[in-house]
């Protein structure tokens, strides 16, 4: 038995009678066919069975309509927040998005990369694993001209831009509000330094003990996943200091980690401002979740992801140029809450 052939455009035109030039503009929501006369081109592609042949019209316009993205986790808030604004911004300009997480780990990373690649991606956006080293897995990207955005996690490179919060600046005032709440032994829970985001942390940071004239300690600054466990065991670390030796503030570079320091410390009967303030990053809905509730930086996911999403779109459309500006600099915000405020506690 032969297989049925496959409805065209053609024939759509004649079964409405109409040209196959009005058909293809009609199927393409073309402003310039009437919504009427679009909505019968759309009846009658479904009442046939048209099915849209996006491998051929991609062959004829070298373009995908697929941008994508690599991100280090799925399980993030931020990160599935950003992908919400991608994802925004793909669907307003008809384009879509393939998606892959590199689990933290650079050798995946580069497996995606590949993917993306041989899947010929209009566009690439990336923010990079914690322990990726250079970005030699981009360099086919870059070579062919295929437009790469960094985000959160970014890499300098001149043919690419990046887009972002200005991490120094917002560890910056965290580390100074413990400060001025009278903090003067601050731990820094950092995460892994290759990255930019953990670097300008730690840098923010000690230029405000600096500014206050408090010295930096490496006893005083823990690096790891900045998990769950990783927040558990820095309470472990602390309470295995002697008591005139502890902390009298944490400054983690995220939330999660934050919060599970506080609770094994708080299981540790150790009270919260009182004892040590906290203070996180990110404002992940558990900053809001624990008591008291976790002072720390406010920058918006879906913002970012709108954004880079938005950048590299605009680029592939000839609407502004990728290569003009090397970073895009987001707002990020202070949020003070109970978990740090030392002089206004009540006794």
């Amino acid at each position: 038995m032969l297989e049925e052939r496959e409805i065209t455009i053609y024939d759509i035109a004649k079964y409405l009678n109409i040209s196959a030039a009005t058909v293809s503009r009609g199927l393409k929501n073309n402003p310039m066919i009437s919504k009427a006369t679009r909505k019968k081109i759309m009846d009658a592609a479904q009442v046939l069975g048209y099915q849209s042949n996006a491998f051929a019209s991609n062959l004829r316009s070298r373009q995908t309509h697929t941008l994508g993205v690599i991100v280090p986790r799925l399980n993030s808030y931020f990160m599935s927040s950003a992908l919400a604004g991608m994802e925004n911004a793909a669907n307003r300009y008809g384009y879509n998005l393939i998606i892959a997480q590199s689990l933290e780990d650079a050798e995946k990373e580069k497996r995606n990369a590949a993917t993306m690649f041989n899947k010929r991606v209009d566009g690439l956006l990336i923010s990079l694993s914690s322990n990726t080293q250079n970005i030699n897995h981009l360099e086919p990207f870059f070579k062919r001209k295929i437009p790469v955005i960094f985000f959160d996690r970014v890499y300098p490179h001149n043919e690419s831009t990046s887009v972002g919060i200005n991490n120094f600046e917002a560890a910056y005032q965290v580390t100074k509000h413990l400060i001025d709440q009278g903090c003067k032994r601050i731990l820094h829970l950092g995460g892994n330094v290759l990255r930019n985001v953990y670097q300008e942390r730690l840098n923010g940071y000690r230029k405000a003990l600096q500014d206050h004239h408090l010295s930096f300690s490496d006893k005083l600054h823990l690096t790891g996943p900045l998990s769950e466990q990783a927040g558990t065991d820095a309470a472990r670390h602390i309470l295995e200091l002697a008591p005139n030796k502890r902390p009298d503030a944490v400054f983690s570079a995220n939330d999660t980690a934050a919060v599970y320091c506080m609770l094994a410390l708080q299981a540790a009967g150790l009270r919260i401002p009182e004892d040590i303030a906290f203070a996180g990053f990110n404002n992940d809905p558990i900053s809001k979740v624990i008591a008291p509730n976790l002072t720390t930086v406010e920058y918006h996911g879906d913002s970012i992801g709108h954004t880079a999403a938005t950048y590299l779109i605009n680029h592939l459309k000839g609407i502004s140029d990728l290569y003009a500006t090397n970073a895009i600099t987001l707002r990020a915000d202070l949020v003070i809450r109970a978990s740090s405020l030392k002089n206004k506690n009540p006794e």
